[in-house]
């Protein structure tokens, strides 16, 4: 959880086509983002994780994305994977995930959903979809809800992250802001790692303030 802290982005590796992904992880790496889920709706995702464990280790904390059910999360624990992400909330995945003391960042939208993500366990709820709802509603929450972490998947990008930032989110879920898909279908690595370097700056700017 720490290490989700500090870095304050969760990468999103999301593509049709599971070539290169490792060296995007690398790539994201390099530039500072540190925590990355690969998405399960990616081809072959489980061996893309279990690769990049292999070939980065301790260096990336590596987790799934996109995980619907409890037999799927073992699934990716076996591979490697450190964390899971879901876009709603199923009791059984947070029940599994506590079990094996792994982190597990479910997806919720309303007051309602993301106190119940939270009492049954989760260590940060995920917003999402986070466009539909802006920094403001992160701002609003805060009142009532001042206990729960919270992180923005889908609408964070280079002009509204230090807003969710500063509205209160711990930590920003990004995703094709960040791993472009055409920068990964052009396996173009050194433009992801300057992408990343430009969020982690906000990230250490926004900190530096507080």
């Amino acid at each position: 959880m720490q290490r989700v802290l500090d870095c304050g982005i969760v990468a999103v590796v999301r593509a049709p086509d599971p070539a290169g992904l490792v060296e995007v992880v690398r790539a994201l790496a390099d530039g500072g983002v540190t925590v990355a889920e690969v998405t399960l709706t990616v081809p072959g995702a489980i061996d893309v994780i279990r690769e990049a464990k292999k070939q980065l280790g301790d260096r990336v904390l590596l987790g799934a994305g996109t995980v619907l059910d409890p037999e799927t999360a073992r699934t990716v624990f076996l591979a490697g994977a450190e964390f899971i992400v879901s876009p709603a909330v199923n009791l059984d995945v947070i029940r599994l995930c506590r079990r094996y003391d792994k982190l597990v960042m479910p997806g919720a939208f309303t007051p309602t959903e993301i106190l119940a993500a939270w009492e049954a366990g989760a260590d940060v709820v995920k917003v999402f979809p986070a466009e539909i709802v802006g920094p403001a509603f992160f701002k609003a929450l805060r009142g009532p809800l001042p206990q729960i972490k919270l992180m923005p998947t889908g609408g964070v990008d280079l002009t509204t992250a230090a807003e969710f930032l500063k509205a209160g989110a711990v930590c920003l879920g990004i995703g094709g802001q960040l791993v472009d898909p055409k920068l990964v279908a052009a396996r173009a690595f050194d433009a992801i790692t300057a992408t990343a370097r430009q969020y982690v700056e906000i990230v250490k700017r926004f900190k530096a303030k507080g």
